[in-house]
């Protein structure tokens, strides 16, 4: 093989890693909860506020 040719078929080895491993990150469900407790301390908070003003 060309050096050309072998450093385009790492590149793309190394994009297709990196894009399988941000698939990965964004899918984990460790992730998953942090962004929904967020969600949900929003709700959270707004259910003690409107039962604080009555």
């Amino acid at each position: 093989m060309e050096f050309g040719a072998l450093s385009f078929l790492l590149y793309g080895i190394l994009l297709t890693a990196v894009f399988a491993g941000l698939i990965i990150y964004y899918f984990s469900s460790k992730r998953k909860d942090k962004v929904e407790e967020a969600k949900y301390r929003m709700l959270e908070d707004d259910e003690q506020e409107t039962e604080d003003k009555k």
